[in-house]
C-alpha cells in the first residue's frame, strides 16, 4: 500500500465515523427531546390523579 492509498482509507474512514458520530448526536438530541416530553405527560398526570384523589377524599 502506498501512502495515497493509505491517505485515501483514512480519508474515507474519517469521514464515516464522522458521519456515525453527527448521526449520534443527532440521536441524542432527539432522545433528549421525547425524555422531556414524556417527563412532562408524566407530571400532569400525576397532577391530576392527585387532585382527583383530593375531590375524592374531599366528598
Amino acid at each position: 500500500m502506498n501512502i495515497q492509498d493509505f491517505e485515501a482509507q483514512y480519508r474515507e474512514a474519517m469521514a464515516e465515523t464522522l458521519n456515525d458520530l453527527q448521526t449520534a448526536v443527532l440521536l441524542l438530541a432527539q432522545l433528549q427531546q421525547k425524555i422531556s416530553k414524556i417527563g412532562s405527560s408524566v407530571q400532569n398526570l400525576s397532577e391530576h390523579v392527585e387532585e382527583f384523589i383530593a375531590n375524592q377524599k374531599a366528598e
